[in-house]
C-alpha cells in the first residue's frame, strides 16, 4: 500500500514527518518497503500489509493508525460542508426483501415480501437485484449524469504517486475512492446497460464475459457476476465488462459499491487467473459498513470536479443486516499475556482509536469491532491491539519463572541430526525441497510398468507404501497455488531428483544431494531420508583416473546409514517402474522385530524419467530413500556393556564355487550363515571379494570367491575344526544351489 503523506495529513494532523511516521507505524507491525520522495515535496511511504489487515489498505485505515499511535484525532468523512474530506449528502434507501429487489417505480423501492419506502421519483432510471445473498450480502448503486473528461492535476497526481494509472474523470473517481477508503467501486454506463437493471447473480453455463483488458473469459457456474437484463456486465469483486465501459460518451453512469464474499472472489480470480486492486480487497474481506459511504464519497468528488451530478436517491440492497461484533477483554488476561500491566484509561483509549465502540465491565472491558475489522474475532486480539500500540519495547524482556522442568527432546530430532550428519560426512550436501509436486510428475515416476497387481508376489512387497505403490495413491490439493503444485508428495525422489537436474543444468558434474523431510499418503504423514548421486565415484588421482558412480556406492551409503541409525539391512532385487531394472533393489530389515520389513529402495533412474525431469539421458542417476520412522521402530537398542578383546586368533578360509549367474549374491550369505550355525568352528563373518565370468567358467554361470572368518572366544581352533565347518558350508552350497568348488 503506497500511502501519499500529503493525503494521510487530510485525515489526521500529524506533526511528525514521513520517516518518523513510517518508523512508529514499523513498530506498530506495519512493515515499511520504502520511502519516495515525489514532485511537489511529498512524499510516498511503501507498506507492506499483512493478510489480515484488509482495513490498512486504505488511506483512513492507516490514517486511523496514525491517530492512534500519536494519540491525535481522526478527521473522518463527512457531509459537513467544512469538513476534509466530504461526503455528499445523498440519502440512502434501503430495501429489504428475501430476493431484494430494490426497484424505484415511482419512489418506492420493492421487495418480494417486503416495501422499502422513500426513493425519489428519479430512482426509477436503475432497479438492484440480488439472486445470491450467499455471494453478494450487499449491493449499493446510484445513477449520475456525467461529463467524462481528464481528471484534474491534483488527483490524477495523487493516483500516479499511488501506483494508479489516471484514465479518466469517472474511472479515477473510482479508483480514488478505493485508495481512500478501501472500497473498491466501478462505474458501469448506464446507456449500454439492458432494461437499466442491475443484477447479482450466477454465470449461466457456458456464459462468457470480455472483460475491460480485452480478453473473453468463459465463465463457471459458481462464479457471481453484475448483469443487466440480457448478460454479464462484470466478474464480481475482480473486473468490469467492455461492453459496459466507461467512454468518452458516456453521459450516464450507474456507479456500484458492493460488498462480495471472500472466498468467492479469491476462488473466482484464480480460476481466471485475474488479479486486481478489487479483487486483492474483496478476497481479503472488505468492510460490509462501507458501501453507502463510498457512493456519497463518489458523489462529492463528483461535484468538487465538475464531473457531474447524482440523480436520485442511492439503492441501497442490504437484505440480512450482520450484527456487530461483541468481544470481552478481560485485565487479568491482558496483563497475564502482555507480561506487563497496561493501565485501564490506555487500553481504553487504545480501543476506542481504532474504532471499537469500549464500555468498562467488572473484570476488564466490554468492546464492539467496528465492521472495517473482519480480524478481530477474540479476546486474543484486542490483547494483540493493545499491545501494539501500547509498545513491545516497554515490554519486560525476561523469560517468565520456569515452573516445571523442560520437556526431552523428541528423539526424532536427535535421530535426524544424526542422519544428516552421516550424510553429510559422506560428501553429500542437503537440499531442501517443496512439499508440493505436479500431478504428472506421478505420471512420470510410474511410466508404463504394470501395475502391481500384475506383478510377482515380491515385487508387490517391495513397493508397498515406497514406490508405485505411494505414487498411486498420493493426496491432491484442494486449492493449489498453482498447477506445479497440486500434489503433496508421496516421496522425497521427485523433487530431488530436480534438484540434480537444476545443478546439472548449471555445469555441475557431480552431484551429491540429499534430503529429510516429509511424505505425504492418504493414510497419514511419514519421515523420510532420500540420496541422490550422479557422476564420479571416487575423485581424479594421480594413482588412477576416476571412476563413475554405480549402484553399489548408492548401497552403500544406505546401508552404512541405517547401520549408524543402529539397523542392520539386507537388499532384495526390485522391479520399480522409475528405476532401472536390474539396477534396483528394496531395502529390508535383516534382524529385530521388523526382521523382513522393507523400509526403502536404492536403485538407477530409468533414463526415461531423467531426460523427463530435465536431466541429460545419458546421465546415470542414482537414488535411494527409506522410511525414518520404519528405521526407529526396527532400531535394536544396542548393549552399553563393554565385551574383552578375543583372546584367541581367528582364522580365514577362501572359498570358489561356481553358481549361476541370476543368483543373488545376498541369497548364497544367507545359505552360508545357516549352515554355520552350530559348526565345530563358530562363523565370525562372511564376505565376498571377487567375481568371475569368462574363460574356465560355463556360460550362464559365475565364479565367486567368498572369505570365511572363524573364531572362538574361549579356545584355539585346530585345522580338523576348521575343515569340518568349511566341508558343511560347502554341501549346504551344493545342496541348495548346485554349487561346484573350483
Amino acid at each position: 500500500m503506497r500511502l501519499v503523506f500529503s493525503w494521510l495529513k487530510e485525515f489526521v494532523d500529524v506533526p511528525a514527518s514521513a520517516d518518523d511516521v513510517a518508523e512508529k507505524l514499523g513498530l506498530s507491525g506495519f512493515e515499511v518497503a520504502s520511502i519516495e520522495s515525489i514532485d511537489g515535496g511529498d512524499t510516498v511511504i511503501d507498506f507492506e500489509i499483512t493478510a489480515n489487515r484488509p482495513d490498512a489498505l486504505s488511506v483512513l485505515g492507516l490514517a486511523r493508525e496514525v491517530a492512534t499511535a500519536y494519540d491525535l484525532p481522526l478527521m473522518l468523512p463527512s457531509a459537513d460542508a467544512q469538513a476534509t474530506v466530504r461526503l455528499a449528502a445523498v440519502p440512502a434507501v434501503v430495501a429489504q426483501g428475501s430476493h431484494n429487489v430494490a426497484q424505484g417505480s415511482h419512489g418506492v423501492a420493492q421487495g418480494s415480501h417486503g416495501v422499502a419506502q422513500g426513493f425519489s421519483p428519479a430512482s426509477d432510471r436503475i432497479t438492484v437485484t440480488i439472486d445470491d445473498e450467499g455471494l453478494c450480502p450487499r449491493y449499493a448503486a446510484v445513477v449520475a449524469d456525467v461529463r467524462v473528461g481528464p481528471s484534474p492535476a491534483w488527483l490524477a497526481a495523487r493516483l500516479q504517486a499511488a501506483g494508479i494509472r489516471p484514465i479518466s474523470s469517472i474511472v479515477d473517481i473510482t479508483n480514488y475512492v478505493n485508495l481512500e477508503l478501501g472500497q473498491p467501486m466501478h462505474a458501469f454506463d448506464l446507456a449500454r446497460l439492458a432494461g437499466a437493471e442491475i443484477r447479482a447473480r450466477r454465470a449461466k453455463p457456458g456464459e462468457t464475459i470480455t472483460t475491460l483488458d480485452g480478453v473473453t473469459r468463459a465463465l463457471e457456474p459458481d462464479m457471481l457476476v453484475i448483469a443487466d437484463r440480457d448478460r454479464a456486465q462484470a466478474v464480481a469483486g475482480v473486473m468490469g465488462g467492455a461492453s459496459s465501459e466507461v467512454s468518452a460518451a458516456t453521459t450516464a453512469v450507474v456507479f456500484e459499491s458492493a460488498y462480495f464474499t471472500p472466498a468467492s472472489v479469491r476462488r473466482t480470480s484464480k480460476r481466471l487467473g485475474l488479479k486486481t486492486e478489487a479483487s486483492s480487497r474483496f478476497e481479503r474481506g472488505a468492510d460490509i459498513g462501507a458501501q453507502v459511504i463510498a457512493l456519497q464519497r463518489a458523489i462529492a468528488l463528483m461535484e468538487q470536479i465538475g464531473a457531474g451530478r447524482p440523480f436520485g436517491s442511492i439503492v441501497d440492497a442490504y437484505p440480512r443486516p450482520q450484527s456487530a461484533k461483541r468481544l470481552h477483554l478481560r485485565r487479568e488476561r491482558l496483563a497475564r499475556v502482555l507480561g506487563a500491566n497496561v493501565p485501564d484509561a490506555e487500553v481504553a483509549r487504545i480501543l476506542r482509536g481504532l474504532g471499537l465502540e469500549v464500555t468498562e465491565s467488572g473484570d476488564g472491558w466490554d468492546a464492539v469491532a467496528p465492521t472495517f475489522r473482519v480480524d478481530l474475532l477474540r479476546e486474543a486480539d484486542l490483547i494483540e491491539e493493545v499491545g501494539r500500540h501500547f509498545g513491545f519495547d516497554k515490554l519486560d524482556a525476561t523469560f517468565p519463572v520456569m515452573t516445571q522442568p523442560a520437556p526431552p527432546p523428541d528423539p526424532r530430532i536427535t535421530r535426524d541430526q544424526l542422519a544428516r550428519r552421516v550424510l553429510t560426512a559422506a560428501g553429500f550436501s542437503e537440499a531442501v525441497t517443496f512439499g508440493f509436486i505436479e500431478a504428472k510428475t506421478v505420471e512420470t515416476f510410474l511410466g508404463t510398468q504394470s501395475p502391481p497387481s500384475s506383478q510377482s508376489k515380491t515385487d508387490q512387497n517391495g513397493l508397498a507404501g515406497l514406490a508405485a505403490f505411494a505414487f498411486k495413491n498420493v493426496v491432491g490439493i484442494a486449492n493449489p497455488l498453482s498447477g506445479k503444485f497440486d500434489t503433496l508428495r508421496p516421496s522425497l525422489l521427485p523433487g530431488l531428483v530436480d534438484a540434480v537436474a537444476h545443478n546439472r543444468r548449471h555445469g555441475r558434474r557431480d552431484v551429491q544431494l540429499f534430503e529429510i523431510g516429509t511424505r505425504f499418503t492418504p493414510s497419514g504423514e511419514t519421515r523420510g531420508v532420500a540420496v541422490a548421486w550422479t557422476g564420479t565415484g571416487s575423485a581424479d588421482h594421480w594413482s588412477g583416473g576416476a571412476r563413475e558412480v554405480d549402484v553399489f556406492d548408492v548401497t552403500g551409503v544406505a546401508e552404512h546409514l541405517c547401520n549408524a541409525l543402529g539397523v542392520a539391512v539386507r537388499f532384495q532385487p526390485v522391479r520399480e517402474p522409475f528405476l532401472v531394472e536390474g539396477q534396483a533393489a528394496a531395502i529390508l530389515v535383516a534382524d529385530g522385530l521388523e526382521r523382513g520389513v522393507r523400509m526403502g529402495l536404492v536403485g538407477q533412474i530409468a533414463p526415461a524419467v531423467a531426460d523427463a525431469r530435465g536431466l541429460p539421458r545419458q546421465d546415470a542417476v542414482y537414488v535411494a530413500e527409506a522410511d525414518l520412522d520404519l528405521i526407529q521402530r526396527a532400531r535394536v537398542t544396542a548393549s552399553d556393556a563393554t565385551r574383552p578383546l578375543p583372546r584367541h586368533p581367528f582364522v580365514v578360509r577362501d572359498l570358489s564355487i561356481v553358481v549361476a549367474d541370476a543368483l543373488p549374491a545376498e541369497i548364497i550369505r544367507g545359505t552360508i550363515l545357516t549352515a554355520g550355525r552350530g559348526l565345530p568352528a563358530p562363523l565370525d563373518a562372511v564376505s565376498f571379494f571377487d567375481r568371475y565370468q569368462g574363460k574356465g567358467v560355463p556360460a550362464g554361470a559365475v565364479s565367486l570367491s567368498v572369505r570365511l572368518t572363524f573364531q572362538a572366544p574361549d579356545r584355539t581352533l585346530t585345522d580338523a575344526d576348521i575343515q569340518q565347518s568349511v566341508n558343511q558350508i560347502l554341501a549346504a552350497l551344493i545342496r541348495e544351489h548346485a554349487a561346484i568348488q573350483r
